[in-house]
């Protein structure tokens, strides 16, 4: 029973939180948005005390059930394991193995650092939301996008609009493989070894397994019923099982529960543990507990804690055609001397500190505006670009959804308001110098009225009349750039500011 409630809560978290990446629509996250905020790490970053507080309890009273239930990507893992099984000779294909404690421990360290030191680009590598995120995002949603086109253009043939197509592009190249490779490398260590990415490698899942030690209710295995068959442990996907020695490593155990349905003697069961002694103490994978093991599990509990604490701490700081005739050539992206991240963020360093690169926001942005970054130490974390649209002051998809607090949540007045940048004029690009013909296209669709044509040469009349842009009016929203006839460069762009600030 405890298994299927297990698998059918996995399963619903799984599809949603999965529905929050292919959801164009917006329909999905206006009811379950706030399972991309109970994430683990999304929820220490932004300082969300009632999930962290939340996840802490669960985590020390039902050991590691977040890892087998509201992470994703630990029940892709699950996935591709129950798959793999399901082959002829393959039901009872795991052993025990000792935890590696030296690699889980230092990844976490390196990885505390990197969070610390704000290297975006490799905290989001480790990060097991954010690493399902790109995945699903980069991978599940353009096939989702194709479906969902395929049954647009056959309602269009029976004259009925109940679905429209949406546009599939790639927008990152580098994110996409990232995504790639992460999904094939965890799929193999899934589909051969079950869970040894969650329980060598991921770092939520060490922080978690140093709170499971000590987790109210555990699996316990009663040594008069166990005949050391070893069933359980060839049924373990965390490889955290000792059939032979009847102790289970609790730091690893995700309460999977497949060991219970597996054991033909009902020797093992899930239930409140008794005091902890030389004899009884199954955390520890030895059934001899002396001093010197004992001050180790607590100098491990306290590091963690520590490293919780003083992570929390520093996060506080801080294709076209015209007419249906002539091609018209796709812009390129300009050179800009500080990229431009959206509003909300607040500024460039804080935004880098607090984004795990999961690519929510670029998965719902509507305009398409959001893409992944390339720039090395920001590696896959979102910017904004105009070449596909521009970013609407009545849009605030982005920070409705953000859950790290990256981007924190904005009004539109805010949003109106906020100077994320500021349009620079390139005059050999302009085309009424270039070709001699009127534009004014950057002036007429600008929304806050920064732009204003005027003639090239006062003291010539009729001259051409080219842009002259307010900074102090203008809040980098991008109309300008986007919507520029010149191709391939704008000749107007918009370039980053380092801090947003009110106009």
């Amino acid at each position: 029973m405890l298994r299927k409630i297990r698998i059918t809560l996995a399963v619903l978290f799984f599809a949603l939180v999965t529905l929050l990446f292919l959801d164009f629509t917006g329909t999905i996250h206006a009811w379950f948005g706030w399972m991309a905020k109970i994430q683990f790490l999304p929820a220490v970053l932004a300082l969300n005390v009632g999930v962290i507080v939340l996840l802490v309890v669960l985590t020390l009273v039902f050991g590691r059930v977040y890892c087998s239930i509201i992470c994703p990507l630990g029940v892709m893992q699950d996935v591709i394991s129950w798959i793999s099984g399901r082959r002829k000779k393959k039901k009872y294909r795991f052993s025990y193995s000792p935890a590696k404690n030296i690699l889980r421990y230092g990844v976490l360290a390196v990885f505390v650092l990197a969070l610390i030191a704000g290297i975006g680009s490799f905290v989001a590598l480790l990060a097991p939301y954010s690493s399902y995120g790109r995945i699903a995002g980069n991978l599940f949603a353009p096939i989702y996008q194709w479906g969902n086109n395929l049954f647009a253009y056959f309602a269009e043939q029976m004259d009925s609009y109940a679905f429209y197509e949406t546009s599939v592009w790639i927008k990152s190249l580098p994110t996409f493989i990232i995504a790639a490779l992460t999904f094939i490398i965890i799929g193999v260590l899934a589909w051969r070894n079950g869970r040894t990415y969650c329980n060598t490698i991921c770092p939520v899942g060490t922080v978690l397994g140093f709170l499971s030690r000590f987790s109210l209710f555990r699996i316990h295995i009663d040594t008069d019923k166990c005949n050391a068959c070893g069933l359980c442990s060839r049924k373990c996907k965390a490889a955290c099982i000792n059939g032979k020695e009847h102790t289970v490593d609790h730091s690893r155990c995700v309460a999977c529960m497949d060991c219970i349905d597996t054991c033909t003697h009902g020797a093992i069961s899930y239930r409140f543990r008794k005091k902890v002694n030389a004899s009884t103490d199954a955390s520890i994978p030895s059934q001899q507990v002396d001093k010197k093991q004992i001050d180790d599990a607590r100098r491990s509990f306290l590091t963690a804690t520590t490293i919780l604490a003083t992570t929390a701490t520093l996060k506080a700081w801080e294709k076209k055609v015209d007419g249906g005739l002539a091609v018209i050539e796709d812009k390129k992206i300009p050179k800009r001397a500080t990229p431009i991240v959206p509003p909300g963020t607040l500024s460039a360093r804080n935004f880098a500190h607090h984004c795990t690169a999961c690519q929510l926001c670029v998965s719902v942005c509507p305009n398409e505006v959001l893409r992944p970054s390339t720039d090395l130490m920001k590696l896959m974390q979102p910017e904004v670009s105009y070449e596909r649209g521009y970013c609407r002051p009545e849009c605030t998809r982005c920070s409705e959804v953000c859950p790290t607090g990256a981007i924190r949540p904005i009004t539109v007045a805010d949003k109106s308001a906020t100077q994320i940048g500021h349009a620079v004029w390139i005059q050999k690009n302009c085309v009424p110098l270039t070709d001699g013909v009127e534009c004014g296209n950057c002036a007429r669709h600008c929304p806050t009225g920064a732009i204003q044509m005027v003639p090239s040469d006062p003291l010539l009349e009729g001259s051409p009349k080219i842009p002259v842009v307010n900074t102090e009016r203008c809040i980098g929203c991008g109309a300008c750039e986007n919507l520029c006839p010149a191709r391939p460069f704008s000749a107007i762009y918009v370039e980053g500011h380092e801090s947003h600030r009110v106009v």
